[in-house]
């Protein structure tokens, strides 16, 4: 028969203190155990082999050492990129990550939120785009409030439109400036892939560059909308090749649908980038050696994470903090001088 695993209780009697000192001792409550006390219940754990429980060690903090990460899609590697920065950042603060999917899924999102909050965690990361949806926004605002009335803190690496730290990519000056340099290059008949339109990261990429390229070129780019993946970025080049063949440059908002717009390409014979050139959007480390190398806006994706875990863990403000990202064009074989 396996002996029985050491209770608090235990080490209490072992050392001689009170259940509550034990518990402040080994729990890390902000009530000071005398130093003598301290000592001895330590030693008394380490001989009976107790582990401390981690439920209890959150009730007497107020909070676990648990940050909770919230991302849209864990197989993209937009998202799993941010999530290796912020845990890197949190393994260097003694801190547990965890990592959810929403899968996209808006009630997902306040499920995993709930969750996150029943969880005691020490805070909370928001990762992807905001829906355009005000109602969502107010139901996200409800959970957040009460996690940050009890001391936790949380932060999002979106567009800001919570009232918490933000980290926020400047999506529409980075596509304006893509549209710039493609019109430098030559290029005259663009299209562009976008995402679903409640998605604003998709609306705010798609008005840069229309907004950049009616500034540096004649003629108005053709849009066709998807979902915001490879196969999505697929399926919308079938469908401009179909019914606009004279395109010349596609820029898709997302590096997955410029993958997935240069398989159709392959599919239909159409050459890439002697035939149409292709840009993309977020310069994802794993796609950097595709052939033809993609012309991109990269985003110092690693950093990002890095950056809201610093906001969480930084010192509280009155109002929410604002950290910018800028993207930097990255111009590569698939978008040659015409």
């Amino acid at each position: 028969m396996a002996a029985r695993a050491a209770t608090l209780t235990d080490v209490a009697k072992e050392a001689g203190v009170s259940l509550a000192t034990a518990s402040r001792a080994l729990n890390g409550s902000e009530r000071v155990v005398r130093a003598e006390l301290h000592d001895r219940t330590l030693a008394a754990a380490a001989r009976l082999g107790y582990t401390p429980n981690a439920q209890a060690q959150s009730m007497a903090k107020g909070s676990t050492d648990l940050v909770g990460l919230l991302v849209n899609d864990i197989a993209d590697p937009y998202f799993s990129t941010i999530a290796a920065g912020l845990a890197t950042a949190a393994e260097e603060h003694g801190l547990l990550v965890m990592l959810c999917s929403t899968g996209g899924r808006p009630e997902r999102e306040l499920e995993l939120l709930a969750a996150l909050r029943r969880q005691r965690g020490r805070a909370i990361v928001l990762a992807g785009s905001r829906i355009n949806d005000r109602a969502h926004l107010r139901e996200l605002a409800a959970h957040v409030e009460p996690f940050t009335a009890a001391g936790g803190r949380v932060a999002a690496i979106s567009e800001p439109r919570l009232p918490v730290d933000t980290v926020v990519v400047d999506n529409r000056r980075g596509a304006q400036d893509l549209a710039a340099r493609l019109a430098e290059l030559g290029y005259r008949r663009p299209a562009v892939l976008t995402g679903p339109e409640r998605l604003l990261v998709s609306r705010d990429r798609r008005d840069g560059f229309l907004a950049g390229w009616r500034r540096s070129a004649s003629g108005e780019p053709v849009c066709a909308a998807e979902e915001f993946s490879r196969d999505g970025g697929s399926r919308a080049m079938h469908r401009v090749l179909d019914e606009h063949p004279d395109v010349d440059v596609v820029f898709a908002i997302n590096d997955l649908m410029a993958l997935g717009a240069m398989a159709a390409c392959r599919e239909r014979g159409v050459r890439v980038p002697q035939d149409v050139a292709v840009a993309g959007f977020d310069d994802i480390s794993t796609l950097r050696d595709v052939t033809p190398g993609l012309t991109t806006v990269r985003l110092p994706l690693a950093e990002m994470g890095r950056m809201a875990l610093d906001l969480v863990l930084g010192a509280e403000q009155e109002k929410p903090r604002r950290r910018k990202v800028r993207g930097e064009v990255v111009l590569r074989e698939s978008t040659p001088t015409r």
